[in-house]
């Protein structure tokens, strides 16, 4: 029995000399450059870059094989960081967050049966496509709230994801969790989204969804940049147009789209009106009234703050009245 335990004793100390001169012989050394890179990563490790968490970014970056700005964790601090690091130009990351496209909540949609079975939306979506009434819409299981690492999503009292713009870096990956391609990452200066994903009929949608895009064109017609179009049924914003004036979202009959702002500035018309009237005439609310050649006025309950008027005015007498921060450039 002794001679059987020493003999396994010596085994194992041979066999674990051989694995640790093997680990040294066989271990990949990290260069000084990958390790200052990967001490200058923020370690979320959410893949939001494209490679294997922080580990897989800094190594291809000291190979020089990708490029910085890929972060959006670290933002532009991270990116002035690298470009130190790295001895190339910083590059700017345009911050981007989540939306939910579907505000089909508990309210505004019906229920085809009552589903008893796993809580995520992958395996409610497997029993004849979920149990909401829109085949298209959020199944409100919570896939996307598990997955987030930061936080940033709740489960609304609708049963539908709220997302917290100041805790969101656009990592995707609650995107990627959805099964329904519901989560789309948007540039965070945008405030108006289409909040539909549904390409059916109007009909249909009217019947499954109190607030779904039926494809009516009004936002396309009235949007004065040319940004919103129906395609398939469905808006679409193009958001390198889109100057967040919020026309679509009054114009919008079901409410399918969204504006983030709380509260928008409003027009004001100055003493050194001429009257000229233009700003009446692009108005898309009637909000503008006056007498040609005298000092025209604005009907602040009628008024949206899209800033159309001060656009035309050419004797630079309409500013607006700013709330929440938000200036004519956020416009």
């Amino acid at each position: 029995m002794v001679k059987a335990l020493i003999s396994l004793g010596s085994l194992g100390f041979v066999l674990s000399t051989i694995l640790s001169i093997a680990y040294a012989k066989l271990a990949i050394k990290v260069s000084l450059k990958e390790k200052q890179i990967l001490d200058a990563l923020p370690g979320a490790n959410c893949g939001a870059c494209g490679f294997p968490g922080c580990e897989g970014y800094a190594s291809t970056l000291a190979k020089e094989e990708t490029e910085i700005g890929l972060c959006p964790v670290g933002g532009l601090d991270l990116s002035t960081k690298l470009s130190e690091i790295l001895g190339v130009e910083a590059k700017e990351i345009e911050p981007k967050v989540a939306v939910i496209r579907c505000s089909g909540g508990i309210n505004n949609t019906k229920e085809k049966f009552n589903y008893v079975g796993l809580k995520n939306c992958v395996g409610a979506r497997l029993v004849a496509g979920g149990s909401k009434s829109c085949l298209y819409g959020c199944i409100g299981l919570g896939d996307c709230v598990l997955v987030c690492k930061f936080d940033a999503i709740k489960m609304g009292d609708d049963g539908l994801p709220i997302i917290n713009d100041k805790k969101c870096i656009g990592c995707g990956l609650c995107s990627d969790a959805c099964p329904q391609n519901l989560i789309e990452l948007l540039p965070k200066a945008e405030k108006i989204y289409v909040s539909c994903s549904s390409p059916e009929s109007a009909k249909r949608t009217k019947l499954n969804c109190k607030i779904g895009c039926i494809g009516c064109k009004l936002c396309e017609r009235n949007c004065p940049y040319n940004a919103i179009k129906i395609e398939n049924g469905m808006a679409r914003i193009n958001f390198e147009l889109c100057e967040n004036c919020g026309i679509c979202v009054k114009k919008c009959p079901t409410g399918a789209i969204v504006d983030k702002l709380k509260s928008r500035p409003k027009a004001m018309i100055g003493i050194n009106c001429t009257g000229c009237g233009k700003c009446n005439e692009v108005c898309p609310m009637n909000a503008i009234s006056g007498e040609p050649g005298e000092q025209h006025h604005v009907d602040f309950n009628k008024c949206i703050g899209c800033a159309l008027c001060t656009k035309v005015c050419e004797s630079e007498a309409i500013t607006m009245a700013f709330s929440l921060g938000y200036s004519v450039a956020n416009l």
